[in-house]
C-alpha cells in the first residue's frame, strides 16, 4: 500500500459552475455599477444593498456594509446555481454543447425572465421603476453577455 496518497481531483462540474457563476456575475455587476453610477449617480455600495433588499426589504439600505456585502455574495450565489443549472441541462442535451453562444443567449433570456418575473415579486425587495433604456440595456447583457459567458465556460471545460 503507498503511504502517499494523491488529492482527489475536484468534480468535473465544479469549475465550469464556479467559474461560469463567477465571470457573469462579475460581468453583471461591472454592468450595474457603471451604468447605475454614470446615468443615476448611484455608488456601488447601493447597488449592492439594493441587490440585499431582496432579504431585508428597505431596511437594506439603513444597514451599510452588511446588506451590502450579503447582497453582493447573494448575486454570486444566484448566478452560480444559474451556471449549475445550465451545465446540468448540458450535458442531457447536445445542442447546448453544440451552439454554445445561440443557446447561451437563450439561457440569458431565461435568467432575466426568471430574475424579473420570479425571484424579484416574491423576495423583500421594494418594486424599483425602471425606465425603459434601463430595462432594455440590463435585457441586452443578460442576453449578449451573462448567458453566452456561463455557455462558453461550460464549454471551455469540455473533455
Amino acid at each position: 500500500m503507498n503511504a502517499t496518497t494523491a488529492p482527489s481531483p475536484s468534480p468535473r462540474w465544479f469549475a465550469p459552475v464556479f467559474l461560469g457563476g463567477l465571470l457573469s456575475g462579475a460581468i453583471d455587476l461591472t454592468y450595474a455599477c457603471t451604468y447605475h453610477g454614470l446615468v443615476n449617480k448611484i455608488p456601488p455600495v447601493r447597488i449592492f444593498q439594493s441587490i440585499g433588499s431582496g432579504w431585508f426589504g428597505k431596511a437594506s439600505f439603513e444597514m451599510g456594509w452588511q446588506s451590502a456585502t450579503i447582497g453582493f455574495l447573494s448575486h454570486f450565489g444566484i448566478l452560480i446555481v444559474a451556471a449549475g443549472i445550465f451545465y446540468a441541462a448540458r450535458r442531457r442535451f447536445a445542442l447546448l454543447r453544440e451552439r454554445p453562444y445561440p443557446c447561451g443567449m437563450a439561457f440569458g433570456v431565461g435568467i432575466w425572465l426568471t430574475m424579473n418575473y420570479i425571484v424579484l415579486p416574491l423576495s423583500a425587495a421594494p418594486h424599483f421603476q425602471s425606465k425603459p433604456l434601463t430595462t432594455a440595456t440590463d435585457f441586452a447583457v443578460h442576453v449578449l453577455l451573462l448567458g453566452p459567458a456561463i455557455s462558453l465556460v461550460a464549454k471551455r471545460f469540455d473533455r
